[in-house]
């Protein structure tokens, strides 16, 4: 199993926005792909929070092949979605991990 990894600070001023745009629109839409069996969404804790909150959400993919179709096929719009809406609000940074227990 692979784990596509998004952590993502969040201004303050846009926490509560973002937060619900999350919920239920941008994870719904990443679920709606069909690249990914599940996914959490979790708050960082004992971070710096002075510019913002911090999340991430972890995407689990059964195979390689399903995160790659996501990357060559649905990634590109739907970052740009985030971007257009929120714009230099939030920061965020991807990797990718294999599970290996």
């Amino acid at each position: 199993m692979y784990i596509y990894n998004v952590t993502t600070k969040v201004a303050h001023h846009i926490h509560t926005d973002w937060f619900h745009w999350m919920k239920n629109e941008h994870i719904p839409a990443v679920m709606h792909t069909n690249c990914f069996a599940k996914h959490v969404f979790v708050r960082l804790l004992e971070v710096d929070e002075e510019d913002g909150a911090t999340y991430a959400v972890q995407y689990f993919a059964n195979d390689i092949a399903d995160y790659n179709r996501y990357i060559d096929e649905f990634s590109v719009g739907l970052r740009n979605d985030g971007i257009a809406k929120w714009g230099n609000q939030t920061i965020a940074y991807r990797s990718l991990m294999q599970v290996v227990d």
